[in-house]
């Protein structure tokens, strides 16, 4: 019986790789019903079944057979997808993931292929909820499998999300068409009828149809072209390993590549635009070095035979790791010697080594729902550095490492920030969690971790993760239960340094303290914020105190006790005297705390090289004796914790200017060198040189020419539309420009909604960076309104809140301190 379905199934895949489409609808065949059954069942007498924004988990998918046929002359495609499902609950229904495709045709086979209804099967649509319900009269049996088939259609995507349409100009002015996809993270639905949450793992075989003149890409190697009607090529995919919905990727275009192989055989392959293909010979050194690199760190082997790099013109974000097609913004993969500097280079380097750690931290081990996304994105903003510094020492990634950690402090000083892991539940509140906390936090935090632990107990922990939860979701919880159960059998029977089960998560000694690993995280991972630690020497001992961070209210406002409440983390505390070279370690778990450090020490460094995530004050003369130490002997101290010192201090942030962009911001100033410079980045095939050109562009004191980038950016033909949410930072920034931006934000709010979609980063980089600069009262109540105005759209972003604090925060400086600044500087004038 199982070879009979067996050669039934391999007759119905055949059938459907060699129908042939229409012209007019261009879409692949369903298992032939007899003739006179293609009428539809009546939905009137039918109400959507399911009410939750969640699917139901009683149908699981299992395998996707996906056709796509993309027209890059219409700018629409078509295509079927073939899902076999496993039902767990008896039911008439399955609902699944569509947004914005025409259905045309489902129907739903059992596994021997017999039709369910002699019917099409009716579709109902909830938009609200991206959902679509498919009503099958017969019952779905528990403990079947079924074939769910779908016929479909839409435009390509004019955006950044989903399946959209790209373009590029030629050095002779040829506009070229291309077709790419960006799913992250709830934008498969878009693509094709799916189940689009990270929980719901598949196995995928893609099928793309396309003209001879392109090529094709998804996440496998192609097995197999041919040819069907009208010249038509068809590539036929492998099979993927099982993986989430939003990983899935392709690419219609008519790039060029450059190859190589890893040492255990994966073929590396970097494509862009063919004029900029020589720009694309960094990227692959990297890309194999980094490969390399993770399948002895992590120690899995890369799982797939393939991993292509493709630098897509239009692109929201920095770069997108689906599995074996990671697809990347220009200036993120391509790389000119002529025209990109050394921190060009640290950038290009950095992403792919965020993207390709992704390939593991994400792809193989997913975040069971989004609320964890920072168990991705955390991860591989951390692993940016680990793998750079192992692989580019000479880049002096340790500095960036410091910035990431300098933002994230920021962010979390405010009382608008939010806790690593948060509910999220709609595509809105999804999209909002990729942010500061979940990518800078994440991975300072982690930072943090590492070092307490130290490198080796850290590594073998991530290791552990990684293979008992390969090709599966996991929880926060899941990590800290592998972090503290890394020891080998032998250590376990020895007893030096494993304990019983009821003690595997307690199993590290520090300063004769048993750590208990979930219950410190938790106050890292659910609670918002940044503690603030406050030294005070007092003879042999250390004092401590432990307060919560906050920029916006200071210990003598009425809301300070209010905001300090309920807030407690454990901190994995380090310092350093000058005593020894010893690095102590004291886990801080209450308010107040001490230590002894004894009489002859004469300065003590708290929290030493930064590696841990909070803010140090000196008390009782303690920043005197700091700087003290740094008249006298400053390389006492590294240079992170001079740096930490000064951070703690002043608020400011190790990093020198490009000089191309100092002499472009020169050069910008008069009519000429504006009007050469927009002609240079109109004709420039360098993305890395269009981008220092843009910021120098901005730095005009011309309101004019401002106002006319930003129409231009809106316009998205020189500057294309995925630079615009850049340019108004970049013009905000600018004091002639920050009003210019802000009312161009509140004249133009319907469109840029339209464009990057509410919740998205560029829309809360929009709303921060706009009103950064505002700092007096008016200024205030002008925002308030703005945000009144959008009330319903505002209500659901965090980012309105931010701004709002930021603002306030702005507005309490000059109020407690114009008035003294006034004062000092009419003293100096003197």
């Amino acid at each position: 019986m199982v070879l009979v379905r067996i050669l039934l199934l391999s007759l119905f895949h055949m059938s459907l790789a060699g129908s042939q489409p229409t012209q007019r609808s261009q879409q692949a065949s369903s298992p032939p019903h007899p003739a006179g059954e293609q009428s539809t069942l009546g939905t009137g007498n039918l109400s959507f079944p399911w009410s939750r924004l969640r699917l139901p988990r009683y149908i699981i998918p299992l395998h996707y057979h996906l056709l796509l046929h993309p027209n890059l002359t219409s700018l629409s495609f078509t295509g079927s997808v073939q899902i076999q499902i496993d039902v767990q609950n008896n039911t008439n229904w399955v609902v699944l993931h569509s947004k914005g495709l025409q259905i045309s045709k489902a129907t739903i086979v059992d596994q021997n292929l017999a039709h369910l209804s002699d019917q099409v099967l009716p579709v109902l649509h909830n938009p609200s909820h991206d959902q679509i319900g498919i009503f099958s009269p017969r019952v779905l049996s528990s403990g079947q499998k079924y074939f769910l088939y779908i016929e479909f259609g839409a435009e390509l995507a004019d955006g950044f999300y989903g399946f959209y349409r790209s373009n590029y100009r030629t050095s002779t002015g040829e506009t070229r068409t291309l077709a790419s996809t960006h799913f992250e993270p709830t934008s498969a639905r878009m693509a094709f009828p799916c189940f689009d949450e990270p929980s719901f793992k598949a196995n995928f075989s893609v099928r793309i149809r396309r003209s001879p003149e392109y090529i094709s890409l998804s996440n496998m190697p192609v097995v197999k072209t041919v040819e069907i009607n009208d010249g038509l090529l068809e590539d036929q995919f492998d099979a993927s390993v099982k993986m989430s919905t939003y990983l899935v990727a392709f690419v219609i275009c008519d790039f060029k590549s450059v190859t190589a192989t890893t040492s255990s055989g994966v073929q590396v392959s970097i494509y862009a635009a063919p004029e900029k293909w020589l720009q694309t010979s960094y990227a692959l050194e990297v890309a194999v070095k980094m490969l390399d690199f993770y399948e002895e760190y992590f120690n899995i082997r890369y799982p797939l035979p393939k991993q292509d790099l493709i630098a897509i013109p239009d692109f929201q974000s920095g770069a997108m790791e689906n599995w074996g097609l990671t697809t990347y913004r220009e200036t993120s993969l391509l790389f000119d010697p002529l025209t990109s500097s050394i921190s060009d280079k640290l950038w290009v380097t950095m992403v792919i080594g965020h993207e390709l750690a992704h390939q593991w931290f994400g792809n193989l081990v997913t975040m069971e729902w989004w609320n964890d996304i920072w168990l991705n994105e955390g991860f591989a903003r951390y692993m940016e550095y680990i793998s750079v510094e192992a692989t580019y020492p000479d880049l002096k990634v340790e500095e960036y490492l410091l910035h990431t950690c300098f933002s994230a402090v920021g962010h979390d000083s405010l009382n608008s920030s939010r806790p690593i892991s948060s509910p999220a539940e709609n595509p809105t509140q999804i999209k909002q969690m990729f942010d500061t906390v979940s990518y800078d936090k994440g991975a300072c935090v982690l930072h943090m971790l590492r070092h307490f632990l130290t490198d080796d107990v850290f590594q073998r922990g991530i290791v552990r993760y990684l293979r008992k939860y390969s090709y599966r979701n996991a929880h926060n919880q899941d990590l800290w239960d592998s972090l503290a159960n890394t020891c080998s059998e032998e250590d376990f029977i020895s007893g030096k340094h494993c304990y019983s089960k009821s003690q595997a998560s307690k199993n590290y000694l520090f300063a004769g303290e048993h750590l208990d690993l979930t219950a410190m995280m938790n106050t890292w991972t659910l609670q918002k914020g940044i503690p603030l630690v406050t030294v005070t020497r007092k003879g042999p001992r250390l004092l401590l105190r432990q307060d919560r961070f906050l920029r916006t209210v200071l210990p003598s406002d009425t809301l300070w006790s209010t905001l300090q409440q309920g807030f407690l983390w454990h901190i994995p505390l380090t310092f350093k005297t000058d005593a020894s070279n010893t690095i102590h370690r004291h886990l801080m778990t209450t308010h107040t705390d001490s230590i002894h450090i004894g009489e002859e020490v004469s300065w003590v460094k708290v929290n030493t090289d930064m590696t841990g995530y909070y803010v140090v004050h000196y008390e009782n003369g303690g920043w005197d004796e700091m700087a003290k130490l740094l008249r006298e002997n400053h390389t006492a101290l590294s240079y992170k914790d001079r740096t930490h010192l000064i951070h703690n201090v002043f608020q400011l942030v190790t990093l020198p200017t490009d000089v191309a962009k100092t002499v472009f911001a020169v050069g910008a100033q008069d009519d000429h060198g504006w009007a050469s410079l927009l002609h240079t980045y109109n004709i420039s095939l360098s993305a890395a040189q269009k981008s220092k050109i843009l910021f120098a562009l901005t730095c005009s004191r011309d309101t004019n020419k401002l106002h006319r980038l930003l129409e231009l950016g809106l316009e998205g033909k020189v500057i294309r539309s995925q630079d615009l949410s850049t340019l108004i930072l970049m013009v905000a920034r600018n004091p002639r420009g920050h009003h210019l931006a802000w009312n161009f934000v509140k004249k133009n709010w319907d469109t840029l909604v339209q464009k990057f979609q509410l919740g998205s980063f560029c829309i809360r980089n929009i709303i921060i960076g706009t009103t950064g600069q505002f700092s007096s009262p008016e200024e205030l109540t002008e925002v308030q309104l703005f945000f009144e105005s959008i009330k319903e759209q505002a209500s659901q972003l965090r980012a309105t809140q931010v701004a709002l604090d930021n603002v306030q925060k702005n507005v309490r400086w000059f109020e407690r301190n114009l008035e003294n600044l006034r004062n000092w500087l009419n003293k100096q004038m003197k």
